[in-house]
């Protein structure tokens, strides 16, 4: 007889003792039950497991899109292109000599090249902004931003002065005019070939069927679905052409087009005018998948010469300027011009010569003259992304530092650009600063340096295209928004012009401000570090790029509990400037104030950064002074000797006392310190010494009794923030003596004095280098005064025009 009964979930046969017994029974069913049971936990297991691979793989995948995912709020900039005519056409190719482009990614550029047609001519094709060409000067003389500017090269035995002059109307960007004009010295008639060219970007596709450019009767002609049709006619207006040439070529990019050109050069001999070099047919275009896409046109000259370089579209019946109605109207303009930089700046009302306002007015339109139109992605990385991977494709409207050898986009270089470019017209501005905020990610980072179109990244060394998220920049861009906020309120009144605009950056502003608080923060409350130092083994002192003060003397060996006080200023600054433009929007101020009364507490400043034994401000970190390079000898037959750091004292946790430089100034740059503050008066003390900062040119960046004092950092690297004289920093003092000197304090009257001082020897120093050199500097000598870096750098350097001004 046979009965059923459950085992567990299990039903089982149970049979009588004459088929098998009741002990044999009972043990195979507890054995089928823990196999069970254990299949039931070894699936539990893998499930669990394969769960958790499963969010560690989309933890991972998040993590790693987070680098170059923007921030999912409204753009800040709403209108660009054609909806804002009047500045839709530039000189927006700040690294060429002379180039214009409008506001579209995808639009026509057009450009100058020359050179000399001599047997002793060694110079080559001018075209890119270069330091190796060597010329004597070049630079804007006026740039108004908007319709006009003009510009004066020296290139010996050559003067080149070019202008443009923008026509306004019609439904596709207007007219323009570019006028180059050519004159040798001694009125010296030497063989001059000008070349003006028309190209398309290829970097971000072939632009053909729907771009075109071609020459049809002499004159460069285009199409593209923004401009629709245009022409441009090479006109001259005084001189004599002797020979005109021109190709229909293909070039891979705008960063090759000279070389290009040189390709399609041709030299002959005509028989009545000798020797001449002619623009050939480019054979690449037998290849039938390549488009036509760089056009130039060259004209031999006599000098003195005067060419009109003519835009004109087809929907404008106003005609464009040229000829003597373009001279009338550059008059016009000039005066204007003049006009307005006194109305604004007050130069000649302070008692300035005009000679010395002539400079100011030029290191103002470089700096204007230097703002250009960029538009493509960078390259980014974090400790999430195995390979660098591209950020997303976006424009940037930026000034550059220098025309030669930074023309691109720079972070914190930008917030001391806007103090200048503000005061000019705060349209461009904020139109400026709205491009930078929307280059914002999703964890609120920016990236510093932006190297965006094939140009851009052209000119820039390998090892500095890739920008890490956990690089930082010193937060200027905030300050200044805030300073324009504070000083001009009427443009951020309820329905003022740049009300709504505020109020969408807002967002921003937090998020890049949340940024610093989350991932600048160092071990110790309060306290704050630059992260992205990395010891090397050949750096006499680990460079800080992050800061912007790169290779400024921190601690020896970089590690995690050091405490960077210019950092911790800055973000007492921001904190405030939060606090200022929340104010201005009716948010709420409450957490920033909270911040910033925090941060300017002196005893907790003083507890992480005041030395009692020097009596001053210093970082803290793994440090030691006993530091030199030495050249190390190869193990290896064949190898290179190789210059390296030894160490002969080892480090230990300590204030970076021996560093007695910018860094130690910050809690009076950032106006962190109280007016009475007895610390101020120490700072303001040793500031006037000329055996530390004071000298006859501005504030040094390093003190002379630093052991690092314009030391190497490697075999290769030149001293750069270790003794020099930088505008930006000085500026930031200026403003700061100004603060003080209009507070009352015990250190009101010296803050005075030394204002006046300091603001008189770096007026008379830079005014006097650019006399002597046709440049602003990148620094400047502090044993000297002589100009040094990179030039022209009109960069922060162009502050001076606001130092004249006495505007901080």
């Amino acid at each position: 007889m046979v009965r059923h009964r459950k085992v567990g979930n299990v039903q089982y046969k149970h049979v009588n003792s004459n088929e098998t017994s009741s002990s044999s029974g009972s043990s195979e069913n507890s054995t089928v039950g823990k196999a069970f049971k254990i299949l039931s936990i070894w699936k539990t297991m893998v499930g669990f497991f394969c769960f958790m691979i499963a969010v560690y793989v989309g933890t991972l995948g998040y993590l790693e899109t987070r680098v170059n995912t923007p921030l999912d709020d409204e753009k800040v900039v709403q209108e660009s292109g054609l909806a804002i005519p009047d500045r839709y056409w530039g000189t927006y190719r700040p690294g060429v000599y002379m180039g214009m482009k409008s506001r579209e990614p995808r639009s026509p550029v057009f450009g100058l090249m020359w050179y000399e047609l001599t047997a002793s001519s060694r110079k080559g094709i001018r075209h890119w902004c270069d330091q190796g060409d060597n010329l004597a000067s070049y630079g804007w003389l006026r740039h108004d931003g908007v319709s006009f500017g003009e510009q004066l090269i020296l290139d010996h035995p050559h003067n080149i002065t070019t202008s443009f002059i923008k026509t306004p109307g019609g439904e596709h960007g207007g007219h323009w005019t570019v006028r180059i004009s050519v004159n040798a010295e001694n009125n010296a008639n030497l063989p001059f070939v000008l070349i003006w060219y028309g190209a398309l970007d290829e970097s971000l596709g072939p632009a053909a069927p729907h771009s075109r450019l071609w020459i049809e009767n002499g004159q460069l002609l285009g199409h593209t679905p923004q401009l629709h049709n245009f022409k441009v006619a090479l006109v001259p207006h005084k001189g004599k052409v002797i020979h005109k040439s021109y190709s229909e070529a293909y070039s891979s990019g705008l960063h090759v087009l000279k070389e290009k050109l040189h390709s399609l050069l041709k030299a002959e001999r005509h028989a009545t005018l000798g020797r001449l070099t002619s623009l050939r047919p480019d054979p690449e275009l037998d290849d039938k998948e390549k488009d036509v896409n760089f056009v130039p046109i060259q004209l031999m000259v006599e000098t003195p010469f005067v060419l009109d370089v003519v835009y004109s579209t087809e929907d404008l019946p106003t005609p464009p300027l040229k000829g003597e109605e373009y001279t009338r109207v550059l008059d016009e303009k000039r005066r204007s011009f003049d006009e307005e930089f006194e109305e604004k700046f007050k130069l000649s009302e302070k008692g300035y010569q005009e000679s010395d306002i002539a400079i100011a007015r030029a290191a103002m339109s470089n700096m204007i003259g230097g703002i250009g139109y960029f538009y493509g992605a960078g390259r980014v990385q974090s400790q999430y992304t195995r390979e660098p991977v591209p950020y997303w494709r976006a424009p940037l409207y930026t000034a550059v530092p220098s025309r030669s050898f930074f023309p691109r986009g720079f972070l914190w270089d930008e917030g001391f650009h806007g103090l200048l470019i503000g005061r000019w017209n705060s349209d461009i501005q904020m139109d400026i600063a709205a491009h930078w905020l929307d280059l914002i990610n999703v964890e609120g980072w920016i990236p510093r340096e932006q190297i965006l179109g094939a140009e851009a990244l052209a000119r820039v060394p390998k090892e500095f295209v890739v920008q890490n998220n956990a690089a930082a920049n010193p937060p200027m861009l905030l300050l200044q928004l805030a300073r324009l906020v504070k000083t001009r309120p009427h443009l951020f009144e309820p329905y003022a012009p740049h009300r709504k605009t505020l109020d969408r950056m807002f967002s921003r502003l937090q998020a890049w401000y949340q940024w610093f608080q989350s991932t600048q923060k160092g071990e110790e409350p309060t306290s704050y570090r630059w992260r992205g130092r990395e010891d090397t083994g050949d750096q006499l002192n680990p460079k800080t790029l992050t800061s912007g003060i790169d290779d400024y003397p921190r601690a020896s060996h970089p590690s995690n509990i050091e405490r960077h006080v210019d950092l911790r200023c800055w973000m007492y600054a921001a904190a405030d400037s939060m606090a200022v433009i929340a104010d201005a929007l009716n948010r709420d101020t409450s957490k920033f104030e909270a911040t910033r009364d925090q941060l300017s507490d002196e005893d907790l400043l003083n507890e992480l950064h005041w030395s009692p034994h020097t009596q001053t401000y210093a970082d803290y970190g793994l440090h030691t002074d006993g530091v030199r390079l030495v050249r190390k000898q190869p193990r290896n037959p064949g190898e290179q000797p190789k210059v390296v750091r030894s160490v002969s004292v080892p480090p230990q946790p300590r204030l970076v006392t021996s560093a007695f430089g910018y860094v130690s100034l910050f809690p009076m740059l950032l106006k962190v310190l109280r007016p009475e503050s007895d610390k101020l008066g120490k700072i303001l003390e040793d500031l006037d010494k000329p055996d530390l900062l004071w000298s006859p040119y501005g504030l040094r960046s390093l003190s002379k009794s630093s052991p690092l004092y314009m030391k190497r950092n490697t075999e290769h690297d030149p001293p750069y923030w270790r003794g020099q004289v930088w505008i930006n920093v000085n500026y930031l003092a200026l403003s700061a003596l100004k603060h003080y000197s209009a507070a009352d304090g015990p250190h009101k009257e010296r803050a005075g004095q030394l204002h006046a001082r300091l603001s008189a020897n770096i007026v008379r120093n830079i005014l006097s280098e650019y006399r002597r050199t046709g440049y602003l500097w990148e620094q400047y000598s502090s044993e000297d005064g002589r100009g040094s870096g990179c030039r022209p750098f009109t960069g922060w350097t162009a502050l001076v025009t606001l130092i004249m001004a006495d505007e901080y």
